[in-house]
């Protein structure tokens, strides 16, 4: 693989400063955003009032602990704007992505956010090992979801060309990628097997291809994947970190330099990793929650935000800023399928809205070949049913699962009582992938 790390004078002089001066700078950034919220945003005055803390009680960094903590609902009960703390007329810019019960979390930027997100997608790109003038595909969804217009932004923020093809139509991703002499691909892990697939259907070999850099992002990845996307494209894979509550994609990056882990930009996101349970800070180094507070945002400041998500934080290497591991699981019951959010009431929902079928379901997780596979196990309403009616059941079951949450699911029908049942809390997934 060509060697593509970037010049160390090309980097912006925080990520490589002192760690007094990034906490330094952190601090005056923290209590900005403190007081922002505060003053507001009516949610976060009542719950900084409500648990006897003040932004001016910020006095070292450690200070956040005393804070409460922001979940997704938070953001559900203020549907639509009611987190935003700058007038509606400021916001350039909304974003938005599903939730459990239909009502999507909402989130907002000003101009200067736009460019704050840029400038982050930019450096992670940058820390990708992608160069100013390297043409970028970028094959993540755009619209409401943040993937596309953020990597978009972020490529013509470091002086890329940008080819917005978004996803779908992989004999074409491939063609562009070939024609355009794409040098840097924004993807998701899972559709970059799907154009590796293609090129060697197409009788391509995927060596050969103008890609250098493969930015990954948007669901869970494993080392192991990297490694056979790296010999198949002979290019450097690396991994963005980012959920649209914080900003969007490029709130942390791995280097290609070193491929060790995802520098967090710890002078646009604070983070914090938690105890599940007791919601007390964990020194780096231990496994919990990961909590982010921005630092710079002016439309949408998000105070200890549990993302759900475990990982460790880490020293830095390549660069000063703590790094967090590649992300092993969730707090929740949320699953990541082929880059969309899944939660089980999702299902239910559409479930309970298919006739034919009762209410009881359990989804199954395995894999086939390298690609995620979940199975609905449903089963028919009690009293009598034809085979053929189980069979349309189903089928429109499947049908609205796709309309509606946006993946494509297996449906395996069974007859009444077919699904198994619990005696205490319902087991709605059983994960049979192979552990790495």
């Amino acid at each position: 693989m060509e060697d593509r790390t970037p010049r160390r004078e090309d980097l912006d002089p925080i990520e490589i400063a002192s760690r007094d001066e990034i906490a330094a700078l952190q601090l005056e950034r923290l209590r900005w955003s403190l007081r922002h919220a505060y003053d507001n945003v009516p949610f976060y005055r009542a719950s900084f009032d409500a648990a006897g803390v003040h932004p001016d009680e910020l006095q070292d960094l450690s200070d956040l602990s005393k804070f409460p903590f922001t979940v997704k609902q938070d953001l559900r009960d203020n549907y639509p704007f009611g987190m935003f703390a700058v007038p509606r007329d400021k916001v350039a810019r909304i974003h938005a992505s599903s939730g459990t019960t239909g009502k999507p979390t909402v989130v907002g930027y000003t101009a200067r956010d736009i460019d704050t997100w840029a400038t982050c997608v930019a450096r992670s790109m940058r820390a990708s090992g992608t160069r100013p003038g390297d043409v970028v595909h970028v094959a993540y969804g755009y619209g409401l979801f943040t993937g596309g217009l953020g990597a978009h932004y972020g490529a013509e923020k470091l002086g890329c060309t940008v080819v917005p093809v978004s996803g779908g139509m992989t004999p074409r991703q491939v063609q562009l990628i070939e024609d355009f002499g794409a040098s840097t691909i924004m993807v998701t892990p899972s559709y970059a097997l799907s154009i590796l697939d293609e090129y060697r259907e197409q009788g391509l070999d995927p060596r050969e291809s103008p890609l250098k850099v493969g930015i990954f992002g948007a669901e869970p990845w494993t080392n192991a994947m990297r490694a056979e996307i790296e010999q198949a494209f002979d290019m450097h894979a690396v991994d963005i970190y980012g959920l649209s509550e914080v900003i969007g994609p490029g709130v942390a990056n791995e280097c290609v330099e070193t491929k060790d882990g995802l520098h967090i930009w710890e002078d646009h996101f604070y983070p914090e990793v938690i105890d599940v349970v007791t919601g007390q800070v964990l020194p780096d180094g231990e496994k919990g929650e990961l909590v982010f507070t921005s630092l710079t945002k002016e439309a949408f400041p998000i105070i200890r935000y549990r993302t759900r998500d475990l990982t460790r934080l880490l020293p830095g290497t390549a660069r000063s800023m703590r790094r967090m591991e590649k992300i092993t699981g969730r707090s929740d019951d949320m699953m990541i399928l082929r880059g969309v959010n899944v939660f089980p009431t999702q299902i239910e929902e559409q479930l309970m809205a298919t006739a034919g079928l009762g209410p009881h379901f359990q989804i199954e997780l395995t894999r086939e070949g390298r690609m995620d596979v979940m199975t609905v196990h449903v089963e028919a309403a009690q009293g009598p049913m034809g085979t053929d009616s189980l069979e349309q059941a189903a089928e429109s079951l499947k049908r609205r699962i796709k309309e509606r949450v946006g993946v494509s699911v297996e449906i395996a029908a069974h007859g009444s009582g077919g699904v198994p049942r619990s005696q205490g809390k319902a087991v709605r997934i059983v994960d049979k992938r192979p552990k790495v």
